[in-house]
């Protein structure tokens, strides 16, 4: 599939805002592309610090659940937190569980078995909570779509605190969204109807760290202590995809500055076991390495194995839970393939390749690993996708979307179909009675009003650049746009009239597409590209001229650094 190539808008205004930032007219317009237009928030992007992110007392709820839960403490109450056992749940979970025994209260802590509980707070965890004592629950990174269950728990005469910051669900009533709040004692959720807190997009770990925050102000708890915690709410930004704007930016920014010299012996000890001592630490490194150990622990096993690791004290320990979760990232690889390619087989020789939404149901498939194989394929269909498996209770599904597609807002619109669901615009999860999934595919497909332009992938660049000016002093200045990730994506560049001098695949697994490019002046430059790098040396072979969008960077080998080009795209 060949995308749609987008430069970014020119812009006025850019050298003038460059000699006033000190940097370069082409880095200006690139942070304008991602930050926004006016001077202040290109300083925000370049300067912002964590001191500049917003009172957390501004987030609704936020000064009523830091009242409640020091009162709790006074007096004596037990105090259950109820996370999640995905990246952003275990952080969220370890940065509450921290704070609230700074603070001297009586906590505990439980991650639903994804198997046996499902997602979040249920009826269950309930029981159990009700049966050992337990006062007061403190959810994070769930409960807003929980109504029926805190209900349950508010019938049992407990108190609940929901931290959350998914979507809150809604039913449409004449034409208006009427909001489903869940009747906990406090919600702190960003995304309240009438929250103050500008900034919408936290992960669930990040909200806990606001929460922590606040409490150690109120108790008299030096900043600096809070602070310890940015690296997990950092690590949970990037690993649940959040996107790297405003708030979210400082703080991974300012994390992973944290991680890498962090004293937390989990953290310290899946870095070594990755091989990343001594290296620069970047979103990439925890999304692509840290963050799926992180996750396969709750997918193929227990969460627990990763909150333990956070919560390590030895570097004994440490060391072998790392070890014991690198493992069962390799054996998650190995099975998201194989789920992969069936799900890929399905769609190429049945009706469903003339779907615009792919409903795909894979009966064997383990259910924790639906959500990445929804994502491979969306990525190489260019659809939204729901991949569905069975579960202990009929059927199991997680989807991921593209642009222009809100998935949870989809979802909404049948909802009788679920036993229950939730999610974000591009990403959600969903149970559901296996008899009901082809009437889930038919209807979602009839709702679908993506035209056929919008299924077509669209690669936006910054700016057209000769190779021949992608050198070190370039480089330099796009590293004050890291950490890249999703809403601040690497910069691309176009370069076009290039001579293919040589091209070779190489790399111990054959998937590094290696070039010699040479442009009209005689410049030559070597450049990589990766994914489907047989399909990509098929469409280079006999064309005499090729265009492509680039990043640059240098690198280095053995002491000696050598320039090169990272290609994402042919023409």
């Amino acid at each position: 599939m060949r995308e749609i190539w987008v430069e970014a808008p020119r812009m006025e205004g850019n050298r003038e805002m460059a000699r006033k930032l000190g940097v370069s007219p082409l880095t200006v317009r690139m942070i304008r592309n991602r930050a926004g237009m006016s001077e202040g928030e290109v300083r925000d992007y370049l300067f912002g610090k964590m001191d500049g992110l917003a009172d957390p007392f501004l987030m609704k709820g936020m000064r009523e659940a830091v009242s409640l839960i020091r009162e709790k403490r006074d007096a004596g109450a037990s105090v259950r937190i109820i996370g999640d056992y995905d990246i952003d749940g275990v952080n969220a979970t370890h940065i509450l569980l921290t704070g609230l025994k700074r603070i001297g209260a009586k906590v505990d802590t439980v991650i639903p078995d994804r198997m046996k509980d499902g997602y979040g707070v249920n009826e269950n965890l309930i029981r159990k909570a009700a049966a050992a004592g337990v006062d007061t629950i403190v959810t994070c990174d769930n409960g807003i779509a929980a109504a029926a269950e805190i209900g349950f728990a508010k019938e049992l005469g407990m108190t609940v605190v929901v931290t959350d910051h998914h979507e809150i669900p809604f039913r449409e009533e004449d034409g208006n969204r009427v909001f489903i709040l869940p009747p906990a004692d406090v919600i702190v959720n960003p995304k309240q109807e009438d929250c103050r807190y500008p900034f919408k997009m936290l992960c669930g770990a990040a909200v806990a760290f606001r929460l922590v925050e606040a409490l150690y102000r109120e108790e008299g708890i030096s900043k600096e202590e809070a602070l310890d915690l940015a690296e997990f709410a950092a690590v949970a930004t990037v690993g649940d995809i959040m996107e790297l704007r405003g708030e979210n930016r400082i703080l991974v920014q300012y994390g992973l500055k944290r991680l890498v010299q962090t004293r937390n012996p989990g953290y310290r000890a899946l870095i070594a076991v990755n091989g990343l001592e001594g290296k620069k630490l970047t979103a990439y490194h925890i999304g692509f390495v840290i963050g799926p150990c992180i996750n396969a622990s709750g997918r193929l096993d227990t969460a627990k194995r990763a909150l333990n690791l956070l919560g390590a004290e030895s570097r004994e320990e440490a060391e072998a839970l790392a070890g014991d979760l690198k493992a069962l990232n390799d054996s998650r690889k190995a099975l998201t393939v194989k789920g992969t390619e069936e799900a890929r087989r399905q769609i190429e020789e049945t009706a469903l390749k003339e779907d615009r939404v792919l409903v795909v149901y894979l009966p064997d498939c383990h259910e924790s690993l639906a959500g990445i194989i929804a994502g491979r394929i969306r990525e190489q269909f260019y659809r939204p996708c729901f991949i569905l498996t069975d579960g202990e209770d009929g059927v199991k599904g997680s989807g991921r979307s593209i642009e222009g597609y809100h998935m949870f807002e989809e979802m909404t619109k049948v909802r009788e179909l679920f036993t229950r669901f939730g999610g974000h615009p591009m990403a959600a999860g969903l149970s559901m009675e296996r008899d009901k999934v082809e009437e889930l595919r038919q209807r979602l497909n009839e709702n679908c009003a993506l035209t056929e332009e919008e299924l077509v992938p669209r690669e936006s660049y910054d700016a057209v650049l000769p190779i021949q000016y992608a050198g070190e002093q370039l480089i330099g200045e796009l590293e004050l746009l890291e950490p890249f990730g999703k809403g601040n994506e690497k910069p691309l560049f176009a370069a076009g009239n290039l001579y293919v001098r040589s091209a070779r695949i190489i790399g111990k697994n054959a998937n590094v597409l290696k070039l010699m490019l040479e442009d009209e002046n005689g410049f030559r430059m070597e450049a990589l590209s990766f994914g489907d790098v047989r399909g990509d040396l098929e469409y280079i072979e006999g064309k005499e001229r090729i265009s492509i969008l680039y990043y640059p960077e240098v690198n280095e080998y053995m002491g000696r650094r050598t320039l090169q080009l990272v290609v994402s795209a042919y023409r």
